[in-house]
Formats: structure tokens, C-alpha cells, sequence
């Protein structure tokens, strides 16, 4: 079976199943079977209810299962970055850094001498 599969079914299973695992738990706990027969017919969608109801117990345990490894409760996911070309600073740009430093400079004197209460801005 590929990585990625067996990831996927472990991410369904922390997201998905245990929450409503923990919440048939904690139902059959509190008032037995009827409790239970109770999430899945008071509902027009028992999925998501129960979901909802076992979301902060699963939290728990998945924290826990970090503890004692780390991504076996909460798995790391993959995700995809694309950078913005346009948001990158060009090499050729006019700021150096010390005219940065000074600019921002003069707008934390620009917005204490604005305030009634004196900041000390000498870092």
C-alpha cells in the first residue's frame, strides 16, 4: 500500500472517526444504548452531530497520542505554497536597509509623539 494511502486512511481516521467514536463512547457511558440509538435518530444529519459532540474529546486524545509520537495524533498534512512573483522585493530595489531602519523609525516618532503616554522607543 502506498504512503500516501496509509496517510490518508490515518487522517480519516483522526478527523473523521474519532470524533464520532468519542462521542458514541461518552453517549453509551452516560445513558447506554438508547443514549446512542438517541445521536443517530434525533438528527436529520447524526454524522455531523456526533462529529460536533466528540470533536473536543478527540482533540484530547489526539494531543495525547502526540505526546507519545509526534504526528500520530495530529498528522502533518502536505500542502502546496506558490509564490506570488510580484510580492517578492526586487534585487534592484533603491531601499537599503539602513533607509529602511530610518523610515520606520520616523513613524514610531511620528506615532509617539502622537500619544499621551511618552513610549520609550530606544530599543
Amino acid at each position: 500500500m502506498p504512503d500516501y494511502q496509509l496517510e490518508n486512511i490515518h487522517l480519516a481516521f483522526v478527523e473523521d472517526l474519532l470524533p464520532i467514536g468519542m462521542a458514541i463512547f461518552d453517549r453509551a457511558k452516560k445513558g447506554g444504548a438508547g443514549k446512542v440509538i438517541e445521536g443517530f435518530t434525533a438528527s436529520n444529519d447524526p454524522i455531523k452531530t456526533l462529529r460536533a459532540e466528540g470533536s473536543f474529546p478527540a482533540k484530547l486524545v489526539r494531543d495525547k497520542l502526540d505526546k507519545i509520537r509526534p504526528g500520530l495524533g495530529n498528522p502533518v498534512v502536505e500542502v502546496k505554497v506558490d509564490i506570488n512573483p510580484e510580492d517578492l522585493v526586487s534585487e534592484d530595489s533603491d531601499d537599503t536597509l539602513s533607509e529602511t531602519l530610518k523610515r520606520i523609525r520616523d513613524r514610531l516618532d511620528l506615532i509617539d509623539s502622537h500619544s499621551d503616554d511618552s513610549i520609550d522607543l530606544n530599543l
